[in-house]
């Protein structure tokens, strides 16, 4: 899969900025948000299926786990940890009843919420900051970006 238009080399220092620079977005936000956040912050795994589970209301673990790129009995126990402390219920499926569905509970979605108004006030306050060909440009990528993300977790299957 070579675009013609890009040389290798130029390929290889968007991959290496990318690898370095979104991590360090994430990092950056996540320690943003943790100083301002007046809830203990979850482990990333939780914090991820929980994430998931909002997105996808009743979700089996199997799939929370296909989605993760987890194993199922890791789901599993995260499930139970946060079934525990109030976060997430599991329903049982009423044809089969070795199968859970996953719910946020109310608590849960509303801490959700918090955290993504504070996810979108620091960014749209670091965009803010951006001229308007940095914004554009930003936003042109955006589509690109939601493609690499899909075309890293398809090769991670």
């Amino acid at each position: 899969m070579s675009d013609t238009s890009a040389p290798s080399g130029g390929i290889d220092r968007v991959a290496s900025e990318l690898a370095a620079c979104l991590p360090a977005l994430h990092r950056t936000l996540d320690r943003r948000i943790a100083s301002t956040y007046p809830h203990p912050k979850p482990p990333e795994g939780q914090l991820l299926l929980l994430k998931f589970v909002a997105q996808q209301e009743g979700a089996t673990v199997r799939k929370a786990a296909e989605a993760l790129l987890m194993k199922p009995n890791n789901v599993s126990a995260l499930v139970s940890q946060l079934t525990e402390a109030g976060e997430l219920e599991r329903r049982q499926d009423g044809a089969d009843k070795r199968v859970a569905h996953l719910y946020l509970t109310a608590t849960s979605r509303t801490r959700l919420a918090e955290v993504r108004d504070l996810e979108t006030a620091y960014l749209t306050e670091a965009l803010l900051a951006l001229t308007d060909g940095e914004l554009d440009a930003l936003g042109s990528a955006l589509g690109a970006l939601t493609s690499l993300a899909r075309n890293l977790h398809s090769a991670a299957h």
